[in-house]
């Protein structure tokens, strides 16, 4: 029986032949508790992505107003801050933590969250989740979660740090990875993208732990106008404030996106300021000779082709956005739909091996398949599934798609790099190897062309743009130019 049956949120209206409210299961006691549970078991039981699933759970069982905000902070708290909680958790059973059942675990760290983390009385936070806990794991098992989250409630999460993270000084990276919550492989990864040494001691990491507890907070919600069909002007009077850098881009304090009428109607998005921005400095490059057909070459789902089609359009240029699954091509040709002068079309294609002659583009966007460890903030289920040996297996793929995407070029032309990710083996190392190859392109200085942007030159003679979420509140994209030879 899957989950989607068993829920006792399931509508009454389907195949009932109109049985009413009377049909109506009983509304479930404490909705924002059970939904982050059930949020947080499919995010452990079948990789589902908390950004995508709590908001349709919030909507299939009609959650709104204060229940849907403490859904939404409880699962992505519990989430940022797993590496913690569970840290205190292993140190309150009588046994190893990997031996809790997976069915209790998110009880455990839903209740460290509300004790360590929340104004929610201690009192109040353990008697609420241990009647979720009856609910959801059965009478047994909720005097255990009941024993343990006593045992939580003694310290609070400053004495907790005190007890489980190692010393600052004897292990600075240990250290970093109970407090700020991050696998240890993380936080040795992200020092080194911001050249911090660990072995020079805890003093050492300091912008490295600035970076870590970013991760951990709330990011803001960025609009982008698509250009020639929204402007920023119009979000403004929709409620939202013009952002930093981007000149197609808002921010959203609060409330609903898709509240605003031009996110309905698809003349705007949301999407990372620096997601943006690189998009924009890949438009912004001179190109000599002809500048009228674009590519991206890894459209989906499609933010960065539905604002290229729209500068493109602005300048009588065309783009092309190549997806190789069908199912994110379809919502790349919704990004790029009614875009100016129609310049966006899209084809489900692999660009590793694909159907145009080399050559044939002006410019060309390679927004490669990463781990994402750029957007911890939005995803943050993302730093408990990465492992090193996840970027080593994307590194084959990430320089094919450089390669072919260089192909694509022609000479004259300028091809876009871009991750989601600042870990070096796969920016400046993919990068690095690509033009060890090749003596028909050269790099370009990226923040050359974002001069609205400080801080963000990073690489060999600061050839590349490196974005941060504790610098630029943006999530951390990394970008390459390169000319075509």
């Amino acid at each position: 029986m899957s989950d989607r049956s068993r829920s006792p949120y399931r509508s009454t209206r389907r195949g009932t032949g109109g049985g009413g409210a009377r049909n109506a299961p009983p509304q479930p006691k404490d909705p924002a508790r059970r939904a982050a549970y059930d949020v947080l078991r499919a995010v452990h039981d079948r990789d589902a992505y908390a950004n995508l699933l709590l908001p349709a759970t919030l909507r299939e069982r009609g959650i709104s107003g204060r229940d849907a905000a403490l859904a939404t902070e409880l699962t992505y708290g519990a989430l940022r801050r797993q590496g913690t909680y569970d840290a205190v958790l292993d140190a309150c059973v009588d046994r190893s933590l990997k031996s809790v059942d997976a069915e209790v675990l998110p009880v455990l760290r839903l209740g460290a969250h509300q004790l360590l983390s929340t104004n929610i009385p201690p009192h109040a936070a353990v008697s609420a989740t241990v009647d979720l806990a009856r609910r959801v794991i059965g009478h047994h098992r909720s005097r255990f979660a009941n024993a343990v989250l006593r045992k939580v409630a003694a310290r609070d999460l400053a004495a907790w740090l005190e007890v489980v993270a190692p010393d600052r000084a004897a292990d600075p990276v240990g250290h970093l990875s109970v407090v700020h919550s991050h696998p240890r492989w993380i936080v040795e990864a992200l020092a080194a993208a911001l050249g911090e040494d660990p072995a020079a001691g805890p003093a050492a990491l300091a912008e490295t732990e600035r970076l870590l507890a970013a991760h951990n907070e709330r990011p803001q919600v960025t609009l982008v106008a698509k250009p020639g069909r929204a402007s920023v002007a119009d979000l403004v009077a929709g409620g939202a404030t013009a952002a930093r850098y981007s000149p197609h881009a808002a921010y959203l304090a609060e409330g609903d996106p898709a509240g605003l009428r031009e996110v309905r109607q698809r003349r705007a998005a949301v999407q990372d300021e620096a997601s943006q921005l690189v998009a924009l400095a890949l438009s912004r490059v001179p190109v000599e000779g002809p500048d009228s057909l674009w590519l991206d070459a890894c459209a989906g789902p499609g933010g960065k082709a539905g604002l290229l089609a729209g500068l493109a359009g602005q300048r009588e240029a065309r783009l092309l956005a190549a997806e190789i699954q069908p199912a994110r091509a379809g919502l790349v040709a919704q990004a790029v739909e009614r875009s100016v002068r129609d310049a966006g079309r899209v084809v489900v294609a692999d660009s590793t091996s694909p159907a145009w002659r080399d050559g044939a583009f002006d410019r060309v966007l390679v927004d490669a398949p990463c781990t994402g460890l750029g957007a911890l903030r939005r995803r943050p289920e993302s730093r408990w599934r990465r492992t090193p040996e996840t970027a080593a297996g994307l590194a084959p793929l990430q320089r094919a798609l450089l390669d072919r995407a260089l192909d694509a070029a022609r000479p004259g032309g300028v091809v876009a790099y871009v991750t989601c990710s600042p870990h070096l083996p796969e920016t400046t190392g993919t990068v690095a190897a690509v033009l060890a190859d090749r003596a028909d392109a050269e790099p370009l200085r990226a923040a050359d062309h974002l001069p609205e942007v400080s801080g963000a030159a990073a690489g060999p003679d600061g050839a590349y743009a490196q974005f941060w979420p504790h610098r630029h509140g943006t999530d951390a994209m990394f970008l390459a130019l390169l000319r075509k030879r």
